[in-house]
């Protein structure tokens, strides 16, 4: 089965385009050549997402991202990444609904700070 990771954007276009370049970054210089990731993306219109957050509705900003995070994994997704800092907030809920793996920001900023030699 091949891999294909699942973005959940828009929060803002500008991040989710940082993403989608890092990543493919990353794939052409593992695999050389012509290569590139394969992507599924849905892009939130941010306005919706900010009045959520704005009326403190982090609720209804979770049910959004789980749906989401089902669309993606229904179309292929065998991993989800959720691309922004913010909404991780609720990256357990999103986790608990798919059985694909979400990727949280976390692991790769911690194991970062470990390799810098950093402690609390």
């Amino acid at each position: 089965m091949q891999k294909v990771l699942g973005l959940i954007g828009g929060m803002s276009w500008e991040s989710s385009a940082h993403y989608y370049r890092m990543i493919n970054e990353q794939v052409r210089d593992a695999l050389g050549g012509m290569h590139s990731a394969r992507l599924l993306m849905w892009s939130f219109d941010f306005a919706d997402i900010e009045a959520m957050q704005r009326a403190g509705d982090w609720a209804a900003a979770t049910r959004a991202m789980v749906e989401v995070a089902h669309t993606l994994e229904g179309a292929g997704a065998t991993a989800l990444v959720i691309c922004t800092n913010t909404m991780h907030l609720m990256a357990d809920e999103v986790q608990a609904a798919v059985d694909v793996p979400l990727l949280h920001i976390a692991d790769p900023v911690g194991e970062a700070i470990r390799a810098l030699g950093r402690v609390r």
